[in-house]
Parts: C-alpha cells; sequence; structure tokens
C-alpha cells in the first residue's frame, strides 16, 4: 500500500477514534506512533521521536512549574487579587482573566499560560458561583489569540517570521503579529462575553480549589468557636479527621485544648452528630470528628497516613488555599527568571523549563513526588504520539501532493482565492494535528503560492500564521484545550459550538484584514 495513503489511513483513524471517545486520549495518540511504525512508514527513530522531543519536555517542565504556583498559595493570592479588585460579576470577570491571560501567553507560551493559571480560573469562577464550564474555554482560546500578540507567544510566530526571510522577503517584528493579534483578541473576548453564555454549558469541575476563608469560618460555626480559634496561615492551619471503628482511638479521653498522641497536634472541638462535645470526660466513639490544630507539615505527617483516623480534608489541598503560602517567594523568583529567560530566548525552551523544575524541586518548594504527580501525563503522551505522524506527513510527500492539489484548483482565480484557500486549509488540519506541524506542513505550500503569482509572501505567511493559532474545534487540537477539558467537563461537541464563531472570526481577519496591513 503507498506510505500516502498509509498516512491519511491512520489519520482517519485517529480522528474517529478521538471523536468517539470511546479509547483513551492518549491510547490513540501512542496507536498512532506505533501504527507508523509497524506499517513501515517510519522507522523505530522517527516513530519514537515524539517522546524525546523538546516541545513535549517543556509541556512537562510546565505542570511542574504549575504546581508549584497552586501548592505554594501564589495562584491562591492571585484569585483573591482578582476577586477583591474586580468582583463576582461574569462579565468583568471574564474581561479581566482574558486579558491577563493573553499577557502571559505573549510572554511564554499558550501552554504555559494556560497550565499556570488553569488553577487560578477554577478557583475564581468557584467563589463567584459561576460554572467553570463557562470560564475555563475562555481561557485556552484567549491564550490561542493572545500568542499573535508577540514574535515569543508561539513557535509558529517564529516559523513564518523566518520562512519570510528565506523567501527573499524580511522578517517579521517582535510585535509586528499584534496588528492582527490585538483585533482577533478583542473579538475573542466579545464572543466570550455576549454569545458564551449560550454556546458553552455549565458544569462544574469534578475538584475545585479549597476556599480556606470560607472553611475557616465554616469551621467556627460549626464547632461555636471564637473568631481567633481556627487559624489558617502559610505556617499553620487546621482540619478535620473523623475516627473510623476499629481505631484505636475508640474509648480515649478527650477534650478541647488536649494534645494529641504525638504531642504535635492540638484537638481544638470534638463533635458526634450535629452536638459538640463539650464534656471534659467524654470518650472517643467511632463516627466522632475532631478538629485538629497544628503546623501544616505536622497535620499532613500524623493525619494523611494514619490509620487511626480519616482525614476530611487532605491538609495538602488546604494548604493550597493560603495565599502566598510557604515556598511562595521562592516560586516567584524562580518563575519571574524562567519568564525572562523564555522572552529572551537565552537558552531552548526544554532547557528553560528543566532548570525551572529541577530548581523547584532543589528549593524544597515541591518534592519529586509532587512533581511526578503535576504532569498530565494524558496531555504528554497525546502530543508525543502525534509529533510523528507530522514527519510522516512530510517524509512521505502527502503535504507535497495535498499543495500540488492546492497549486491547480486555485492558481489561476487571484491572490484572494489563494489566501482563503490556504487558510482554510490551515484550518482545517489545524484542528485535527498540532498547529506548529500544520504550519510547518502548509508554509512551503503558501511561500510557493505567493511565487508563482508573483506576489508578496508577507500576506500568505501571516495569514498562515493567523489560522495557525486558531486551534477551536477540537480538544486535540492543542495541548491547551485538552488541559481544560476536565475542570470544564467539556464533550468533544462543546469545542466545535463554542469554537465555530471564532473560526469565522479568523477567517475574515485573515483573509480580507490581513492583506490591507501587508498588500499582495
Amino acid at each position: 500500500m503507498d506510505p500516502v495513503a498509509i498516512v491519511f489511513v491512520i489519520l482517519g483513524v485517529a480522528v474517529v477514534a478521538f471523536v468517539s471517545g470511546r479509547v483513551p486520549i492518549s491510547v490513540v495518540a501512542v496507536g498512532v506512533a506505533v501504527a507508523l511504525f509497524l506499517t513501515g512508514v517510519l522507522d523505530l527513530q522517527q516513530a519514537m521521536a515524539g517522546f524525546g522531543d523538546p516541545v513535549v519536555i517543556f509541556i512537562a517542565t510546565l505542570f511542574i512549574v504549575s504546581e508549584a504556583m497552586e501548592s505554594s498559595g501564589v495562584i491562591a493570592w492571585a484569585g483573591d487579587q482578582v476577586v477583591t479588585r474586580v468582583g463576582t460579576n461574569r462579565k468583568p470577570l471574564i474581561l479581566v482573566l482574558c486579558l491577563l491571560t493573553a499577557v502571559i501567553t505573549a510572554l511564554i507560551s499558550v501552554n504555559g499560560a494556560v497550565a499556570a493559571l488553569l488553577p487560578l480560573v477554577v478557583m475564581v469562577a468557584a467563589r463567584s458561583g459561576i460554572p467553570s464550564s463557562q470560564m475555563v474555554m475562555p481561557l485556552a482560546f484567549s491564550a490561542h489569540t493572545g500568542s499573535m500578540l508577540a514574535l515569543t507567544g508561539t513557535p509558529v510566530n517564529i516559523i513564518v517570521s523566518d520562512a519570510a526571510a528565506d523567501a527573499g522577503a524580511r522578517p517579521f517584528g517582535f510585535f509586528e503579529f499584534a496588528i492582527v493579534g490585538i483585533p482577533l483578541l478583542i473579538g475573542g473576548i466579545l464572543i466570550t462575553l455576549f454569545l458564551g453564555p449560550r454556546l458553552l454549558p455549565e458544569r462544574n469541575a469534578p475538584s475545585v480549589p479549597v476556599d480556606v476563608q470560607r472553611l475557616a469560618e465554616q469551621l467556627r460555626r460549626d464547632y461555636a468557636l471564637g473568631p481567633d480559634e481556627v487559624a489558617m496561615t502559610a505556617g499553620r492551619g487546621a482540619t478535620e479527621v473523623v475516627i473510623p471503628p476499629r481505631s484505636k482511638l475508640i474509648g480515649m479521653h478527650v477534650f478541647c485544648g488536649m494534645t494529641t498522641p504525638s504531642g504535635s497536634l492540638v484537638i481544638l472541638a470534638a463533635r458526634r452528630g450535629d452536638e459538640t462535645l463539650d464534656d471534659p470526660g467524654a470518650t472517643l466513639q467511632a463516627g466522632d470528628i475532631l478538629l485538629l490544630d497544628g503546623t501544616w507539615d505536622d497535620l499532613s505527617l500524623h493525619t494523611s497516613d494514619d490509620r487511626e483516623v480519616l482525614v476530611v480534608d487532605s491538609p495538602e489541598r488546604l494548604r493550597r488555599g493560603i495565599p502566598l503560602g510557604s515556598g511562595a517567594r521562592r516560586t516567584l523568583i524562580i518563575s519571574g527568571i524562567m519568564v525572562v529567560l523564555l522572552v529572551t530566548g537565552w537558552l531552548p525552551t526544554a532547557i528553560v523549563g528543566l532548570l525551572a523544575a529541577g530548581a523547584l524541586i532543589l528549593s524544597k518548594v515541591l518534592s519529586i513526588t509532587q512533581a511526578y504527580r503535576a504532569i498530565a501525563w494524558t496531555t504528554v503522551l497525546l502530543v508525543a504520539g502525534m509529533i510523528p505522524l507530522s514527519t510522516a506527513f512530510q517524509t512521505t510527500g502527502a503535504a507535497a501532493m495535498i499543495a500540488d492539489g492546492l497549486s491547480a484548483l486555485v492558481g489561476d482565480f487571484g491572490p484572494f482565492a489563494a489566501l482563503a484557500a490556504i487558510v482554510l486549509l490551515t484550518l482545517v488540519l489545524g484542528q485535527l494535528i498540532s498547529n506548529t506541524a500544520t504550519v510547518l506542513i502548509i508554509t512551503p505550500v503558501a511561500v510557493a503560492l505567493s511565487q508563482a503569482m508573483g506576489t508578496s509572501p508577507l500576506p500568505f505567511l501571516m495569514a498562515l500564521a493567523v489560522a495557525g493559532a486558531a486551534a477551536y474545534m477540537t480538544p486535540v487540537a492543542t495541548p491547551a484545550n485538552l488541559m481544560v477539558m476536565e475542570p470544564g467537563q467539556y464533550r468533544f461537541g462543546d469545542y466545535a459550538r463554542f469554537g465555530t464563531p471564532f473560526l469565522i472570526l479568523t477567517f475574515l481577519l485573515a483573509v480580507f484584514f490581513v492583506p490591507l496591513i501587508w498588500p499582495f
């Protein structure tokens, strides 16, 4: 069987599997790489190259940085600032979060911005009483539009800028992309504000960061305690534990203010059902609840693996909700240095990510176990498994075949028709495979068309960059889309429903606005 045909068959099967939702996404992605090897389309090194690709490594390290920002309370602090300054009204919140996401994306990357801000957005949604599904997809889409604000927003911008220079024109300036990026961002925000409530589902995240301020107030009410008796600070906190059946603590005499057998925790109060245990001679029974006070480290040490009690809220989970808690300063310093290195380009992005992740572990912001658990392996495997498909498109000649057919189809209808064809092809292919891979495949096509028609390559390449950022219609289009899938409880069709207006906006700007700024 012809290798080109095999590539298209594998692509088609993968798309059907993605859409059906019956096969885990990571299994589909790895299956694609394996299928390309078994069919002889790629050799072993090419088929497995994605698992060592710098992009994949960088994405994995960004999850570790995001975990540090959340566990140290940086995200909780940012959420407090947003809610305090903006309030809980949906439209101002959406506006501020979209702008914040776009600016951060322009400085680092789409995936980095979404990974860092996702916990914040989920927390803000919970505090504001807004379903997380109404906010986390706009987060990802704002990152896509924000990637067009600067050269560093996405690898796509760098690819087309280099291609413009290689084609005999000039490279694009650092902020030149913002000429079309700003209208794209404004249009995206308007779509989110006015069409979002109708196009997005109303579903809540399965796991929401704890609002420790509200929890502390609730505990004081439940146990009839004073305003200063439940402390939730960077160094000290409180948590509830339940006495399970067959616990060795059953029958132990307890009273408020006594220390636990370890000597490290203090019993603030106890409850049996709806009543507090105020009797100094009370003895513990199965089902009783104790409210314990201590340092976060002691709470974690003496409750997490203790078979004698069942923890209601994990101290580690509660600790995440403390604004600027332990390790926050180290996290901010390391993250700031990472951003500077990414903006300046002094080091490759994968190296920067590895240095940042390593520094967070060595400075004891995170343990090695926390770092491993922080990585969303489904996303990592998806990207790693699909990179070989992009390689196959180029090595088998599938990309060249598409280019030849496109040239024959629109070559006689003028530059606008050729530009529209390039944009449409990019929009379609970009929903199925990596947008970076899509742009790599389409770039030689765009340059060849411009040369054949005797026009400047600049409008073709800028339109290609705009279309390459439009990964809106599927969760597998970019890792950022996949990151928000679980917190928003989205289904495959939700992306297409909300993404369609964004796709139309992108097409109009790429085909009709871009040539006004970069003439043929």
